[in-house]
């Protein structure tokens, strides 16, 4: 190490954020016996998610376009396979008329931008039905929504390195808030965090959901009509992101590594595309 004189002595240098987060996790980690002493999550499918916005009426407009992470429409891409599994479909409500409600399948892939985290999500498929309603009013009926685990680039530390510490691996795991409103954009989400060193329990939004209000920043686009294959993209840059809770120890640590909560400066934008067959054309059940 360099010597230092008696005229010119060097000052001491902070820690940096990731070697304070580092040591903390090192402490809350011996502090519970390891691994051993929390349960390791497993990455599982969520129940219903959420929502996007209706399909046009008719014919083909000009192509959408996503949100680049400013905020600003940029060009669409093709990032997620046409739907085919009609599986999922919900019962209808009493007294509606099949032929004129439809069942949605709808697949998107997600770009989130909350806090400090920045990811590009696992393609999310969502089933819905929608029509009128006995009195004429538009109804709507949830179906499902299946997903993946996203691993988090750096994982708990921020310096991890993926397949190389398992231990200190993170991923994000989006499922179903309980509320979605498929003609007005209106949805939310909750983000399990999985790592052998969390609890089951550690989710983003474990207390009250990230609800989100999605925007298309452009007409969507009809790529076939027999099978009706329609895409779009929509945004969201107005939500607040909540903390991470109910994740033992690392409870409050894991809040400034993720750089949360977070109630402004956020993003949600993704392409979608869907297609469509209505009640009276699924097979019999």
């Amino acid at each position: 190490m360099p010597k230092t004189t008696a005229h010119s002595p060097r000052p001491r240098s902070r820690p940096r954020p990731r070697a304070l987060f580092a040591g903390a996790l090192a402490g809350a980690v011996a502090l519970v016996g390891l691994a051993g002493a929390l349960p390791a999550s497993a990455a599982q499918p969520g129940a219903p998610s959420f929502s996007s916005v209706s399909a046009p009426s008719s014919g083909s407009g000009p192509s959408g376009s996503a949100p680049s992470s400013s905020g600003r429409p940029g060009p669409v891409t093709a990032s997620v396979a046409v739907p085919t599994d009609f599986r999922d479909c919900p019962a209808l409500p009493a007294g509606v008329d099949p032929a004129a409600w439809r069942c949605e399948v709808h697949a998107a892939a997600p770009r989130l931008s909350m806090g400090g985290l920045a990811v590009t999500l696992a393609p999310i498929t969502m089933t819905h039905a929608e029509g009128p309603l006995p009195d004429g009013t538009p109804g709507q009926v949830w179906g499902a929504m299946h997903s993946t685990a996203t691993p988090v680039p750096g994982g708990l530390t921020g310096t991890a390195r993926a397949g190389l510490t398992p231990l200190t691996g993170l991923s994000l795991q989006p499922e179903y808030g309980g509320r979605s409103d498929f003609y007005t954009g209106r949805f939310s989400l909750r983000f399990r965090l999985v790592s052998p060193l969390l609890p089951r329990s550690c989710v983003i939004g474990a207390d009250a959901p990230v609800d989100f209000a999605l925007k298309r920043p452009s007409p969507s686009e009809w790529l076939s009509t027999d099978p009706p294959v329609i895409r779009f993209s929509a945004y969201d840059d107005t939500f607040a992101a909540p903390a991470a809770g109910h994740c033992g120890p690392l409870t409050r640590i894991l809040g400034r590594r993720l750089g949360l909560p977070a109630p402004s400066g956020n993003l949600m934008s993704y392409d979608a595309i869907y297609t469509f067959r209505t009640y009276d054309t699924l097979p019999v059940r």
